[in-house]
């Protein structure tokens, strides 16, 4: 990696936890007087800056496919989880959403005020069914509000070619809904990885999949035809069929 990629890594780094920081403490003060649209276009003006300073300091830009495929009206998403970066990026990915996270993240100092601003599902990764009943109820209220709800399904990030058995929360709350899941896969962890301040310059490749039913099925059938599919979708960038857009 050459000196120039290196000095834009960390200097992208001490950005992006300084703007995070700052940005949190307006945001927090803001959303009193905002309701969740409002609050969630902040959210993505935080993420757009940021996925702007990576392009310009880590040359590191993102591409999307299958934005078509993207159902009406608001669902479940399943998406890969490798870096850190998709949990920038998913604001601007997708439709207006909440998001099941830990709930150790609602435990920082104005970062974590914020996200409880924006609906999150925090739970206890630890809490085992508990866990599960957290998301069902509280997804069932997100999803009725009109939000879509968006889930890590590995439950932590996971090194790029690697993964791990999906929970089952996010099939269970769609066949209890009636929505339908969309998987969403990524090759970021090539990019960003999990561990480490540098960011290898390049193109992300995002791609939408077709939505899977849930009704009348297995939550567990369910998400293992997601899990195929996203794990098949993740590895790095390759030949494509399909029409790539522009980064949102």
């Amino acid at each position: 990696m050459g000196v120039r990629q290196a000095i834009g890594s960390l200097l992208f780094t001490v950005f992006f936890m300084a703007w995070t920081f700052f940005y949190a403490i307006f945001f927090v003060v803001a959303c009193l007087f905002l309701p969740f649209r409002g609050r969630f276009q902040l959210a993505r003006v935080w993420a757009r800056v940021i996925l702007w300073v990576l392009r310009r300091m880590c040359r590191l830009e993102h591409r999307v496919e299958g934005t078509e495929r993207l159902p009406p009206g608001n669902h479940v998403v399943l998406m890969k989880h490798s870096s850190s970066w998709e949990t920038v990026a998913q604001a601007l990915l997708l439709p207006p959403q909440v998001w099941v996270l830990k709930r150790e993240l609602t435990w920082i100092p104005f970062v974590g005020w914020g996200i409880c601003q924006l609906h999150a599902i925090a739970v206890n990764r630890r809490g085992g069914s508990a866990a599960v009943r957290d998301v069902l109820e509280q997804g069932k209220r997100r999803l009725r509000e009109g939000e879509w709800v968006v889930i890590f399904p590995e439950g932590t990030r996971m090194p790029p070619g690697e993964t791990r058995k999906y929970g089952v929360s996010g099939a269970m709350l769609a066949a209890a809904t009636g929505k339908l899941i969309v998987p969403v896969a990524h090759d970021s962890g090539y990019y960003w990885p999990r561990r480490g301040l540098m960011k290898k310059s390049g193109v992300i490749r995002v791609v939408i999949g077709p939505p899977i039913s849930a009704v009348e099925r297995d939550p567990r059938e369910v998400n293992l035809e997601a899990q195929r599919w996203i794990e098949a979708h993740s590895g790095p960038a390759r030949a494509s069929g399909e029409a790539a857009g522009p980064a949102p």
